[in-house]
């Protein structure tokens, strides 16, 4: 598999680190470069984590102001990155920064020009993605950077909503780049045969351009059939199978969008199958063979309209499948689980996030625990099962603000990265460090 493929390299250059005498000081734990972590998978694969949150408000390791937007942080090699817009005064202007992880100060700020033709104009959205000394960042209008991850330095741009014509979703371009081998790989919303695009990861030219459908929001993963990689593109006509060294596609499943296309969260997969769930039209399970490149339907679950659902009806965060069971946040921040066999809801919960249209959890799995920070800013523990949810601790992590949701006092909506034993997360004022390590080194006195 590609994931313990990739879990193996990191082990063995941390080994190779050691033994040629370039790793020094203490391991901080792994990093966060990419959206939804390593693996793309939001699973936390760190020890030494505390067991309880501190009741109230947390306390940081540095605060830093930044301007509003949606893009959630990464973290790779002692380095913050995140993306934002400008104050109201200069809000033609997006910016990509680069703090450092110990203290918060600023490395390096790259700016340019966007103007923003789009709803919900707080900032961009997807998350920078660190491969190789280099970041990749993708702007809410289509602006593409590559850039030094070291320095800022500028290696090579693109102008996507120019150079592919793009029907501009209603939201903006929101899926974060995506490596794989030597491309990089993202959901561009083009026409002509252009809404998923692969590009030389070092030189920016194109290398294959796949399906020729409405863009969405959602971000792309690898998954394996038939001794292959499969990249599965959640767009919004469709859920499709591509080869990702040509942009062939094994399989696809029509997915067309009742009012307008709505995919957000990343589809999941657990064993052969494979989940997404959208906020207006339900949810869709499919299996994905291990012996062959193909798939099939195995249920299809829609209610009434978004506030009578029958199963789930998420929004912006990813679920989880695991255990035969599919859990997830619903349109109106109903916490459910699901059988996976048959989409049948067996229990709901309404203690995690207060009811609103939207309401939105991001979950990150630890060890046998499942990290929750939901759009009131609130850190929670929880472990559920099919028995229930159960919530082991809730602290207060950051301010909601009206920029990214001008309504119930404003919204969190920015997924954080888990890295060096902390949690990082911001809002549109502020991007913070909370460390969650169990046992801190004492400093010497």
């Amino acid at each position: 598999m590609l994931w313990n493929y990739r879990d193996n390299l990191r082990g063995l250059s941390l080994l190779a680190a050691i033994l040629l005498g370039d790793f020094t000081g203490v391991l901080h734990g792994e990093d966060w470069p990419q959206w939804r972590g390593p693996n793309r998978d939001g699973v936390w694969r760190e020890t030494g984590i505390v067991e309880k949150l501190p009741e109230g408000q947390l306390p940081y390791v540095w605060s830093v102001d930044i301007g509003p937007g949606y893009c959630g942080p990464t973290v790779a090699n002692e380095r913050v990155y995140v993306m934002d817009r400008q104050p109201k005064d200069r809000d033609a202007t997006e910016r990509i920064h680069c703090l450092d992880s110990k203290t918060g100060d600023s490395l390096w700020v790259v700016e340019y020009q966007a103007n923003y033709r789009i709803s919900y104009t707080a900032g961009p959205r997807a998350s920078v993605t660190i491969d190789e000394g280099r970041a990749y960042c993708v702007g809410a209008m289509g602006h593409f950077h590559c850039l030094n991850a070291e320095t800022g330095e500028v290696l090579w741009k693109l102008d996507l909503e120019n150079d592919y014509e793009i029907k501009m979703p209603i939201w903006g371009i929101a899926a974060s780049p995506f490596i794989y081998e030597n491309l990089v790989i993202q959901q561009v919303c083009g026409t002509d045969n252009a809404c998923m695009v692969a590009f030389d990861k070092v030189t920016g030219t194109e290398v294959w351009r796949s399906l020729n459908e409405q863009g969405a929001y959602s971000s792309p993963i690898i998954i394996e059939q038939d001794s292959k990689d499969v990249l599965v593109c959640w767009t919004g006509d469709s859920l499709s199978g591509l080869d990702p060294k040509t942009g062939k596609v094994y399989w696809s499943h029509p997915f067309p969008p009742s009012r307008m296309p709505i995919g957000i969260g990343d589809p999941v997969l657990s064993g052969e199958r494979l989940f997404v769930s959208s906020f207006y039209d339900g949810s869709l399970m499919v299996r994905v063979p291990k012996d062959s490149t193909t798939s099939e339907v195995i249920w299809r679950a829609v209610g009434v309209d978004e506030k009578n659902t029958k199963s789930l009806h998420a929004m912006i965060g990813t679920s989880i499948v695991q255990d035969d069971l599919v859990y997830g946040v619903d349109s109106y921040g109903e916490f459910r689980c699901l059988d996976a066999t048959t989409g049948e809801r067996l229990w709901e919960d309404r203690t995690a996030v207060p009811r609103a249209r939207w309401a939105t959890i991001h979950m990150v799995r630890q060890a046998d625990r499942v990290w929750m920070f939901n759009e009131r800013g609130e850190l929670l523990i929880t472990k559920f099962s099919v028995d229930g949810l159960k919530i082991l601790s809730r602290s207060k992590l950051i301010e909601p603000t009206i920029e990214q949701l001008g309504q119930r006092g404003g919204v969190c909506w920015s997924h954080p990265a888990f890295a060096q034993k902390s949690i990082f997360a911001r809002n549109d004022k502020q991007i913070v460090r909370v460390s969650l390590e169990a046992d801190p080194p004492q400093s010497d006195k």
